[in-house]
């Protein structure tokens, strides 16, 4: 039987003004990425968020980012239709389904050659001339984008053998959704353990540097400045770079030189174009 309709939003803007709207009604919103053509897997992720979050979003985009030229784009599996008919019939629903036409970043206004499945790449075919270093599909036309998500040590053998701009694609794209969502639980099948482990490390290089900050608080280290460059410093090693590092009281969020109250870390980094923020609550006892 069907249930409630989602809501669809195709604009990263109004995607992030409904997330922090929710948010500040107190709810906790849970994300499910998928390239839709659903299917029995992407429901049980949804089943599993509902046990975690307030609010879902499923998240339909075909990533071009992570298909080389020589793989078609083209008669990838779409049924949005479909999609919506599913996500109806899980009990529960879903709240919103974030469906854009393109993420990427290009140097003369819209991408060309886009497809109904929302990729801009057309098989290449087979025995064209080798190119210099590996491209995407978002690449192949020469257009604007060249940020890339990469987590170099994982993403290498196994798949990354055989289609090596893959697991580049898919960390550039989850970090995409996570800045436009901002969500506070992410689902993700564990079928791929390769492309699971690379999304957790990824989303786990901030958290980390703050987590290490805190355990040097809990330690005796309380001044203000060293804890702030240890974490300027985790970051930087992980290819970002620094919007804010500050520690604040968690009252008046004034910035203090030294914990000697409840204080949160609160952090801003780039990575390429994207930005990413964290916190972390930090409460010593005297």
């Amino acid at each position: 039987m069907a249930g409630k309709e989602p809501e669809i939003i195709t604009d990263k803007n109004q995607m992030r003004k409904w997330s922090r709207a929710m948010r500040s009604q107190g709810k906790t919103i849970g994300l499910v990425p998928t390239m839709g053509y659903l299917h029995e897997g992407h429901i049980s992720l949804i089943k599993e968020a509902h046990k975690r979050t307030n609010l879902i979003v499923v998240s339909v985009y075909v990533n071009p980012g992570q298909f080389s030229p020589t793989e078609d784009l083209s008669t990838y599996p779409s049924d949005f239709h479909g999609d919506i008919q599913k996500l109806m019939a899980v009990p529960g629903g879903v709240d919103v389904v974030f469906h854009p036409h393109n993420l990427y970043d290009y140097a003369e206004g819209k991408p060309t050659g886009i497809n109904n499945n929302g990729s801009n790449c057309e098989n290449s075919g087979v025995g064209e001339p080798e190119r210099k270093g590996v491209v995407s599909c978002v690449e192949e036309r020469g257009l604007g984008h060249e940020t890339w998500v990469r987590v170099e040590r994982l993403e290498k053998g196994m798949c990354g053998k055989s289609r090596p701009v893959f697991f580049r694609g898919v960390a550039t794209v989850v970090t995409k959704l996570f800045n436009i969502v901002e969500p506070d639980v992410a689902m993700f099948g564990k079928k791929d353990y390769q492309q699971w482990r690379i999304i957790q490390r990824m989303a786990l290089s901030i958290n980390r540097s703050l987590s290490g900050a805190k355990s040097a608080a809990e330690n005796g280290q309380v001044n203000c400045r060293e804890l702030r460059n240890l974490v300027i410093q985790a970051v930087n090693s992980a290819g970002g770079r620094i919007d804010y590092a500050e520690i604040v009281d968690q009252e008046t969020l004034e910035a203090v030189e030294e914990i000697q109250s409840p204080v949160v870390f609160c952090i801003a980094a780039w990575f390429g174009k994207v930005r990413l923020i964290d916190n972390l609550e930090i409460n010593i006892s005297k």
